[in-house]
């Protein structure tokens, strides 16, 4: 599937709308076709299904024009996150953030337990600390989450990739919070980039999808084998929905961001509040680096109240337009207590609401955050 013509490369923005598109022909479809096919004719460049589509083309050349590299698609954000780990040595270290997706964590415990891998934690927002556990620990691969889910802290990509590298590391960012058009990790150093395309990318909380992408060929190649044989693939209808979402991205990440922006300046001054967690504000220990990595600060922000951890799954009950749900990334504004989850790491604390700023009227989900937060002020 081709790339847009070269004029319409310079943007994101323009990228998201019209690359990964058939052919420009008279007669012909603009958008690629849903095939629904298991199998196809012998004696063509595809055999079966679980090797490739037609349809996965598309939203894998979008994704790829973004990023800079080989887009995959995979059957889940874990099903391409375990792609990524797969390309660990039997025994080796992995050195991961000490907050990060549960489901990655507990994946990580699952290869631990069994010996498959040895697990390292350091705060990555931490670039010292950072380069200090790479020189000791020599890992195999170096795991990054920036921002973080859910404490939203920032890594420096390029002193982390530099540290790495150094020891032979590969680098794999699970860059889902940032998204393509906010952040391109490839072009810092990093080796893999991966998403839950379920979120942000898709945008309406209706598709279950995630990816890989990488600029070298032969990494390219080791996951692609492993999406086959481990059949991990994406689903024919989920891709092609993920492609229409897309195409959106640029407005609905530019709509969202601003009033995540409002929402957490709001925050910080409301006397419930006992601190927020968003690197566009000056205040953020992660705004610098953020500043200088990022092209936007995200749709993504979590905020401690103060009491309990009872009292802050209150708030979150007593919402009326905001929805209390777990994922992310949708048209829709969505919240939740990270620790409400019996999975969730005990370094998270206990009343950390995590935000996902919608495209909403910014008066109404403030109206609606303040409502369900006026009973914890003191006074």
């Amino acid at each position: 599937m081709p790339n847009p013509p070269a004029s319409l490369q310079s943007s994101p923005a323009t990228v998201v709308v019209h690359a990964g598109r058939p052919t420009r022909t008279p007669g012909g479809p603009l958008n690629p076709q849903l095939t629904l096919s298991s199998t196809f004719h012998a004696g063509g460049e595809r055999v079966y299904a679980r090797m490739a589509n037609p349809t996965w083309d598309g939203f894998e050349a979008l994704l790829g024009e973004l990023e800079g590299g080989a887009a995959l698609g995979f059957a889940s954000g874990m099903a391409a996150a375990c792609a990524a780990l797969e390309l660990v040595p039997a025994g080796a270290r992995v050195l991961v953030p000490t907050r990060l997706y549960n489901g990655v964590s507990d994946r990580l415990a699952d290869l631990a337990a069994d010996g498959r891998v040895e697990r390292v934690d350091v705060p990555v927002h931490d670039a010292a600390a950072l380069a200090a556990a790479v020189a000791t620990h020599r890992p195999a691969l170096v795991w990054l989450e920036s921002p973080t889910n859910p404490t939203l802290e920032v890594c420096d990509l390029r002193a982390a990739a530099r540290a790495a590298h150094a020891v032979g590391a590969l680098v794999v960012c699970d860059s889902t919070f940032a998204t393509p058009l906010l952040q391109r990790p490839l072009a810092l150093g990093c080796d893999i980039v991966v998403h839950s395309a379920t979120k942000f990318l898709a945008g309406h909380s209706d598709v279950l999808l995630g990816a890989v992408v990488t600029a070298d060929p032969e990494l390219a190649a080791r996951l692609h084998r492993i999406r086959t044989l481990t059949g991990g693939v994406p689903g024919t209808t989920e891709s092609w929905l993920a492609l229409r979402g897309v195409r959106t991205l640029a407005l609905r990440l530019e709509r969202a961001q601003a009033t995540a922006l409002d929402l957490a300046g709001r925050l910080a001054a409301h006397p419930a509040v006992a601190r927020v967690r968003y690197p566009g504000l000056p205040g953020d220990p992660g705004h610098a680096v953020a500043s200088a990595q990022m092209r936007g600060y995200g749709a993504m922000l979590s905020f401690e109240t103060v009491g309990t951890g009872a009292d802050a799954q209150a708030v979150c009950e007593r919402v009326r337009l905001w929805v209390h749900a777990t994922s992310l990334g949708g048209v829709e504004s969505t919240l939740e207590r990270r620790r409400q989850s019996p999975v969730e790491s005990p370094e998270v604390p206990e009343t950390l609401i995590r935000l996902s700023v919608g495209i909403e009227d910014a008066a109404d989900l403030w109206a609606d955050l303040a409502a369900a937060l006026a009973p914890l002020a003191p006074g």
